[in-house]
């Protein structure tokens, strides 16, 4: 829903705690080796971004983060390292209330939660709360194709967003990972996952529609993962996304890249946003969003 603040220092506590701890004390679902029923999207409705008092210009900013085989490293490094990069860019730089959403993506054939869906969230301590409460399964169908449009339809149809419904204002989805999509998702599939009572085959354009009404769709291919460079794999995805597929070769960068993004699409020029950034990081992202401003 969008409550509380975020804070630098506060990012930093957590970081110090989390020095001393293992992967499964932070992801606590992957102790217990299965989804966090908070983020289950059996019989989900909606996920919320709301304007309010503290935040009177909420920005939906929704990230699905592949969660299979060597993708599983990414989240923890995101919740180790890279949350104050993500706030911090975005919030400096005038996206003035951004609203965050973490959820995962993986194999809808194979995985036992090939979706997973977050909340928005504005503060420090639920925004890690949700990125934290992710079943990192590390499964995957091996043939390199996983299920993002799922994260395009938990969007597309199951978000209500003030941004878009109050000021025709579109949030941003983020998927993140090394792979193709399927290309479809099967009726007996969504109502095993959603709990709908009735469905119907959606392919992957039907999908991407529904979420390209409210969100600026982007994929972030990380070139770090099983497919780097991958002609047939980033040609999938320009067919799809177009400028709207990122390339990144250091997943390490992946916060600052998303909200230098956000902060470009909202008005900000990127040079005044990298310059703040080292030399080699400047490089990086420069050459990884090149295209997508162009």
């Amino acid at each position: 829903m969008g409550y509380g603040r975020w804070s630098s220092s506060a990012y930093s506590r957590m970081q110090s705690n989390y020095r001393a701890k293992g992967r499964d004390d932070i992801f606590m679902a992957n102790k217990h080796r299965r989804i966090d029923p908070k983020l289950d999207p059996f019989r989900l409705r909606f996920r919320e971004s709301r304007d309010s008092e503290e935040h009177p210009n909420s920005l939906a900013i929704a990230i699905f983060l592949d969660v299979t085989g060597s993708m599983g490293r990414i989240p923890e490094d995101l919740v180790r390292n890279q949350l104050g990069g993500l706030m911090n860019t975005m919030l400096d730089n005038d996206v003035q209330d951004p609203q965050i959403m973490f959820s995962a993506v993986g194999d809808h054939y194979s995985d036992r939660a090939p979706i997973q869906v977050g909340q928005f969230e504005s503060s420090t301590e639920l925004i890690n709360d949700g990125l934290s409460r992710l079943f990192l399964e590390g499964g995957g169908g091996g043939g390199g194709t996983e299920s993002y449009p799922l994260a395009w339809h938990s969007c597309g149809r199951h978000t209500s967003i003030d941004c878009w419904e109050k000021r025709r204002q579109k949030g941003f989805l983020f998927t993140v990972g090394d792979e193709r999509s399927h290309h479809k998702v099967e009726a007996g599939k969504l109502m095993e996952l959603y709990g709908y009572d009735q469905a119907k085959d959606l392919d992957e354009f039907d999908m991407l529609d529904s979420a390209r009404e409210m969100y600026e769709v982007f994929h972030i291919h990380l070139n770090q993962g099983s497919y780097p460079n991958n002609d047939q794999i980033l040609g999938y995805w320009r067919e799809r996304l177009g400028k709207r597929l990122v390339v990144l070769d250091d997943y390490s960068k992946l916060g600052l890249l998303m909200a230098t993004i956000v902060a470009v699409f909202s008005g900000k020029q990127a040079d005044d946003i990298l310059r703040k950034q080292d030399v080699q990081t400047r490089s990086l992202l420069g050459s990884s969003i090149e295209n997508t401003l162009a």
